[in-house]
Order: C-alpha cells, then structure tokens, then sequence
C-alpha cells in the first residue's frame, strides 16, 4: 500500500513539473448496504452486501482537453478483519473536447455503463468492480448521446480465465421521445494449459427501447417510461452450438416528485444466461434473476440529501419472481469532492 501511495505522488509530481500545467485532486467515498432476502429462491441467493470505498486520486490538466488521473480505489468490508479487502488502481488520461470524449486507462465504470439496465449488469459490480481497464470513447450532444467501450477484466493464466467487453450505448432525442440501444459482447476463453479442456464461451445483450420522458413538464421532478425487445445470445464455440438466443420484452418507468421516487423494471420472455449452471457469474455479470421467465421489480426510494457533492438514498425494493414476493433493503451513501474546474 505504501509503495503503491509513493508511486502514485512521484508520478504526480514528475507530470505536474514536467508540464507545469493545472494540478487538480479529487476524493470520492462511497458507502453500501444491500440486504437480499431471497430465501427458498432458485436463481437467486439470499446475502447482505456492506462496505465503504475511498477513492483519492490527483492530476494534471494542459492544454484545456487534456488530463491524466492517477489514485486508488480501496474497498474495507463491514464485519471483515481485513482492513482492506481489495484495491484498484486508478490511472487513466483523457481528451474532453465537446461533443467528443476519449479516456483510456483504469478509470470509474459508470462513466461508460451507469444507465445500462440490471440485466446487464446487477448492483454487486458496483460494489466489487469500480473500475473498467480500457477504452471509452464518447460523442453527446444535447439530443444524442454514443458510447463504445472495451473492458478487459482477466488477463490469462494457470489460475484465471481470458475474458474482456465490448459494449455500446446510444440514446436519440426527439421532443419527449427517444430510442436507445445497450449492448455487450462478453469474451469468456480458457485458462492456460487447463487440466480439463473447456469451450471458449461468447455471450451478448442486445436491448433496443422506445421511451417518453415527461420529466419536469408534469408536477413530478422524473417521469420516465420505456420499453422493449431484448436479446440473450450464447455460444460455446467448441461444442458448435451456434447462437442460442433467448428473447424478451423489458420495461424501466421512473417516477420521482421530491425526494421520494419508484423505479419499476418488468421482464417476460425467455429465461436468460443459457451457461449459467457451468460458470455462473464469472461468464455473466448480470441480475441471475432473470434466468426467469417473468420477473418484476420495485424499488421505492428516499433520497435524504443530494447536491452535486453528495447523495444519500434508502431503497426498499419488491422483487416478484418465481411466484413469490421477496424483499430487498439497501442504503447508499456516495460523496464526491474535488477542485476541478472543468467537467469530467
């Protein structure tokens, strides 16, 4: 760790004289409760989720669209003897220069995938996987907004798998109206010199919704509808199995007046995640609860405080799903400050 913090304020300070440019710091902390009582369920796990991130980072800008970010992202878990549980690193540059933006490095996952719906990626990934290694590449304007991204999340070895993203997100905006698109292809290869030969995986979402958004044009603060089609697919290529798909329908409503808010999602189709029995949540990083055929959830919240800096938000969330009712409390704490100037 001290090694870590020392290389990190060296290349601080090799950047910041070289370039004599703007030095900048940020320091983030994000704090996670998250109950699941999911008892009796078969795609599901009942498990609390707690824990607290800190997140310190400096760096240099110049030349008015260029910075370089350098830091640490360090997760301590509730109830753990270990006051660190793990710790990512964070250093990326990036070229912002309206309406295109360019980050390449270890660098924040929602900047490239925080409006993808949970059936891409469930609320844990949040929690464990803060960072993406990669590229993200970005054009936004006031009605349309374009992103391709590539996260590499296990480099080959005796012990670990291959495996990377390529993901795109698009949303248009005409008046209140909108299409938008989220997609992913997930490369899941084999360790190196396995024990046993395992088929190279390939699986993918594709989801394309209509929506109409009210927000600010009734007397609630968010009023959002969409829907539409999602695709599964997966392949093993070994077992030349082809493309299994597996096809639904997938609805997000938001309504907000105040601090007090309801998010609904609904799914029916087919069952999604086709491997999953083979290798769970190392080939898919998605809500395995939608392995159902018809689920819906809802979440009811209470945002205490929010401003630019901090958000403080209570969730109580309704999960209907294999004829059942389970239930699902979360509290979540997120403060962000800094001395920047200029937008991320």
């Amino acid at each position: 760790m001290k090694t870590i913090i020392r290389i990190i304020l060296l290349c601080f300070i090799v950047s910041y004289e070289g370039l004599s440019q703007k030095p900048f710091w940020e320091a983030g902390l994000y704090s996670f409760f998250d109950n699941t009582e999911f008892g009796h369920s078969k795609v599901q796990v009942p498990q609390t989720m707690a824990g607290v991130r800190i997140a310190p980072g400096f760096g240099v800008r110049f030349d008015s669209v260029h910075s370089i970010t350098l830091g640490v992202n360090v997760l301590h878990e509730f109830g753990s003897n270990e006051i660190i549980g793990d710790l990512f690193p964070t250093a990326y540059y990036k070229f912002d220069n309206k309406p295109f933006k360019f980050l390449m490095g270890a660098f924040p996952r929602s900047y490239a995938v925080e409006r993808y719906p949970r059936i891409f990626f469930q609320d844990s990934i949040s929690y464990y996987r803060p960072n993406i290694n990669g590229i993200l590449l970005e054009y936004s304007l006031k009605s349309l907004l374009i992103n391709l991204w590539l996260d590499w999340t296990s480099r080959q070895s005796y012990e670990m798998h291959e495996a990377f993203f390529m993901g795109f997100s698009g949303k248009y905006n005409v008046s209140i109206f909108y299409i938008q698109e989220f997609t992913y292809m997930f490369h899941f290869a084999g360790k190196m010199n396995p024990a046993v030969e395992e088929a190279l995986h390939d699986n993918g979402i594709l989801l394309t919704s209509l929506g109409i958004n009210l927000s600010g044009k009734t007397i609630f603060d968010q009023l959002d509808f969409n829907g539409g089609w999602v695709v599964g697919l997966d392949r093993a290529r070994a077992d030349k199995t082809g493309w299994i798909d597996q096809n639904g329908f997938l609805s997000e409503a938001r309504i907000e007046f105040k601090s007090v808010g309801l998010y609904n999602t609904f799914y029916v189709g087919n069952g999604q995640m086709y491997y999953y029995k083979d290798h769970n949540n190392e080939l898919y990083w998605g809500d395995p609860i939608y392995r159902t055929k018809i689920y819906n959830r809802a979440d009811f919240y209470i945002d205490f405080l929010k401003n630019k800096s901090v958000s403080t938000q209570l969730i109580y969330s309704l999960h209907f799903a294999e004829g059942n009712v389970y239930h699902e409390q979360a509290l979540k704490v997120s403060i962000n400050l800094n001395n920047i100037r200029f937008n991320h």
